[in-house]
């Protein structure tokens, strides 16, 4: 992966409050930020997190060169002592985050980062940047490929994508929640997302006719030739020329890799392609379909019987076009003091957007019989839940929702990614994150995969938590504040 200086990716308040937490002896104090967000995109049951491998890139080799001090210096607005705090600014904090490929849900801490308040603060924006923009993407392709219903999926988006990095990251992410590869070439180069492609109308236009375009790029690919079909007529035309083709490559020993259709009535066009290809003797030609396709297009075209084998899903996927904001936030929960730690709250107007206070870890319960999940559950810290006896879940808003479990397993969702600024993880290939997120995906009940109205799957606070909030909201001190 090409690396290049993201310092200054940074929103610039987190610069002005770091010069304000040296200037009044701050910037030593330790704290506590979880990462969350509060809604799972286009009202699904679950997410799946994406972008840490980025993260721990970035944090490996942050510092801010000469030329990001006199920028800043040009800005007549921060110290001396300040600037020189950025020019040997080490990374010394802790991180723990969720794995690559976890399915997720709203309101638990997916990384949780301790250290100097000015550290903490200067990484939200990439934390940020990175984990909204993969998750987002991790989960609208995971939607996609569950409504292929086991067809491949190709990610196709790059030109669409909002810049390089979305189109390559993006790819990334769409790997990871199950696309079988992507027409980026920078995804395979950078980080070995298979990469697909064959032609484009411009192939088919620029010869003479349909039908020595095909013969042309079979003579150049004779053991992969997926033809592009819709140029002008699909079942005219052009299913009937890649007929021709196919059936000359027949007497050489290969068989057909396969047609796409990019346009028209998909259900309809291939249903017909389908049988001319089988009349033909071509049952193993794969139909490969396109064009601005989403999770509920694939889902009628399979319920229409359409006749495919494999989507090219572009803008759609790499945009999250439905809705294209992930939503994750970076809040503070606690600070040290005298070698305590003290929670601390956001409140707010929104009864959404108060937070969870306190260092807390998230657990998921599962059952032991089917393996499936059954709840997540935030702790504190210092809380584990013993599997040998019952536990009683409660809904943290609706108190009287209780549920007791037994014959369980706990499993923490967060690991140790830093340690006091060394990196203590070692990232997965993006194949063991694949496997590792398909695995995990499939221990999520399908009532909370439904597309629509999926059961809300329940993340739960611990008692010790639930009641630390409530005391911390009682005790707010509105004349002081």
């Amino acid at each position: 992966m090409n690396k290049h200086n993201l310092s200054m990716l940074v929103d610039f308040y987190e610069l002005t409050m770091g010069n304000g937490y040296l200037l009044h002896e701050y910037s030593e104090k330790t704290v506590y930020f979880d990462m969350f967000f509060r809604r799972i995109p286009d009202g699904g049951g679950y997410a799946i997190f994406a972008g840490l491998e980025q993260i721990i890139e970035y944090l490996k080799n942050l510092e801010f060169t000469d030329e990001d001090i006199e920028y800043l210096r040009g800005k007549n607005m921060f110290s001396d002592k300040f600037l020189e705090y950025l020019k040997n600014f080490k990374f010394e904090c802790d991180l723990w985050s969720v794995r690559e490929g976890t399915p997720v849900f709203p309101n638990e801490p997916l990384i949780t980062v301790k250290g100097p308040v000015i550290q903490v603060q200067l990484i939200e924006t990439m934390i940020l940047l990175f984990v909204n923009h993969q998750s987002l993407i991790t989960t609208k392709a995971s939607r996609i490929v569950r409504a292929a219903q086991g067809r491949p999926v190709i990610e196709y988006g790059s030109r669409r994508a909002q810049g390089g990095d979305g189109a390559v990251l993006g790819a990334r992410a769409s790997y990871i929640a199950g696309c079988c590869g992507t027409a980026c070439t920078m995804a395979d180069r950078d980080y070995s997302v298979p990469v697909l492609g064959t032609m484009a109308h411009s192939w088919v236009q620029l010869f003479p006719t349909e039908l020595e375009a095909f013969e042309a790029y079979a003579e150049a690919y004779p053991e992969n030739c997926v033809f592009l079909v819709d140029t002008y007529n699909t079942l005219k035309s052009g299913v009937p020329n890649a007929v021709k083709v196919f059936e000359k490559l027949a007497e050489k020993g290969y068989r057909p890799g396969g047609i796409r259709i990019d346009s028209g009535d998909i259900a309809y066009l291939s249903k017909k392609a389908r049988k001319i290809l089988d009349d033909a003797g071509f049952e193993d030609c794969k139909i490969t379909v396109s064009n601005s396709l989403d999770e509920y297009i694939i889902r009628d075209l399979l319920m229409q019987g359409a006749e495919i084998d494999r989507f090219g899903v572009g803008e759609r996927l790499i945009t999250s076009k439905s809705e294209p904001v992930f939503g994750g936030v970076y809040k503070l929960v606690a600070v040290e003091e005298n070698g305590e730690i003290l929670p601390k709250i956001k409140l707010s107007d929104n009864v959404t957007k108060i937070t969870n206070p306190g260092y807390k870890k998230p657990v998921r319960l599962f059952c032991k019989e089917t393996g499936m999940a059954l709840a997540d559950v935030i702790l504190l810290n210092d809380e584990n839940i013993d599997d040998t006896k019952p536990y009683e879940i409660f809904d943290p808003e609706f108190t009287y929702k209780r549920k007791k479990l037994s014959n369980f397993t706990v499993k923490n969702l967060q690991i140790p990614v830093f340690k006091k600024g060394k990196c203590v993880y070692e990232s997965p290939s993006i194949e063991e994150i694949r496997e590792y997120s398909k695995t995990q995906l499939s221990l999520i009940w399908d009532e909370v995969k439904r597309f629509e109205n999926p059961h809300k799957y329940y993340v739960d606070l611990s008692e010790k938590l639930w009641n630390m909030k409530q005391k911390l909201i009682r005790n707010v001190n509105w004349e002081t504040l």
